[in-house]
């Protein structure tokens, strides 16, 4: 934290808190939605780190090392793997932002060593106070549009006082304009790509009918029943951010159907929860008592969706099973112990 202070945006932030008006910072030097959205074409493409503003954001000098490295592979013990996360899990976000259309070149490169480490960082920035979330009402929820007239909107503020919305907002602006690289690791060869990248995806900011599209396509070609559940989560996030009623019934028509692996019917439980207030049917508390199995739960963790909704001594599919359909449970012995193991 003691770095924090030297930065620049500390200046801002310490304006905040002594009661100057968020909106004056809008599209400035320290407004990283602004920052990120004039960075050049051409920078990107041609990986020109100098001309992007890293200094203005804290442990911007960081990221961009951790960029440099990802990009360069100089030496397979230092990729700069998991800083992008790793900051983003320690809430400081602002400088990761910045980082995302690099992460999304590198991941898009079918030859580079490291696309596998960059896809996984590249929608961190992305979401923000969803580990451990697991109620109908907040899973899979891109919330409020962020407001300038206020530090405290929905995301409230990083641990270093920045606005969080702006980096969240920020982010998925770069996802978005970057979905024609997505796209295509829907097909790649590997199925933890092509769920990271619906994973990404699904964050964008305007989730339009051509990347829903892309889902129901992948879905129907996909033989992977983890990556099968993927699309159908991903298709719930899109939908949820762009409400899209025909969706949302094709979610509950999904869960029914018996011919469906239970992987892909279990996503759509979750997914149909999340996009409805409806009353839970009883044929649904059925379907995902006969289909969560203990074994399936665990295999499910692989989808980032439920990696994130877990929780010490509970998979990711139980906790979500427990606060959606039985939130009169109590939560389960050990889980808040860091050492149990998920059960």
């Amino acid at each position: 934290m003691g770095a924090w202070r030297t930065d620049p945006t500390f200046a801002m932030c310490r304006a905040l808190v002594d009661g100057a008006e968020l909106s004056s910072f809008v599209g400035g030097p320290f407004d990283v939605r602004a920052v990120a959205a004039a960075i050049r074409p051409e920078a990107t493409d041609g990986f020109l780190l100098d001309e992007v503003p890293w200094e203005h954001f804290p442990q911007g000098d960081h990221v961009r090392d951790a960029v440099h490295l990802l990009h360069t592979g100089d030496s397979p013990l230092r990729t700069g793997t998991g800083v992008v996360s790793g900051m983003c899990a320690n809430d400081m976000r602002a400088a990761t932002v910045l980082a995302v259309p690099f992460l999304i070149r590198i991941a898009a490169d079918t030859r580079h060593p490291h696309r596998a480490d960059a896809l996984a960082e590249v929608s961190s920035p992305a979401r923000a106070r969803h580990f451990g979330v697991a109620s109908r009402n907040e899973l899979l929820l891109h919330r409020a549009d962020t407001r300038d007239d206020t530090l405290y909107d929905d995301y409230g503020v990083e641990v270093t006082g920045y606005p969080a919305g702006w980096s969240v907002a920020a982010a998925r602006a770069a996802i978005t304009a970057d979905t024609a690289l997505l796209l295509p690791l829907l097909n790649d060869p590997s199925p933890a790509t092509r769920i990271r990248a619906a994973y990404a995806l699904a964050t964008a900011a305007d989730s339009d009918r051509a990347v829903r599209a892309a889902f129901r396509t992948r879905l129907g070609a996909e033989q992977d029943p983890i990556v099968r559940a993927a699309m159908v989560l991903a298709t719930a996030e899109a939908t949820r951010n762009q409400p899209h009623p025909p969706t949302t019934e094709w979610m509950r028509e999904l869960w029914r159907d018996r011919t469906q692996v239970p992987e892909v019917r279990l996503a759509a439980v979750i997914g149909w929860l999340c996009l409805t207030d409806e009353p839970t049917p009883d044929d649904l508390y059925a379907a995902v008592d006969d289909l969560a199995s203990d074994e399936r739960a665990h295999a499910m963790d692989a989808l980032p969706w439920m990696a994130a909704a877990s929780r010490s001594g509970e998979t990711g599919l139980r906790h979500c099973i427990r606060e959606m359909l039985h939130p009169e449970q109590p939560d389960p012995a050990g889980y808040d112990d860091p050492w149990a193991p998920n059960c």
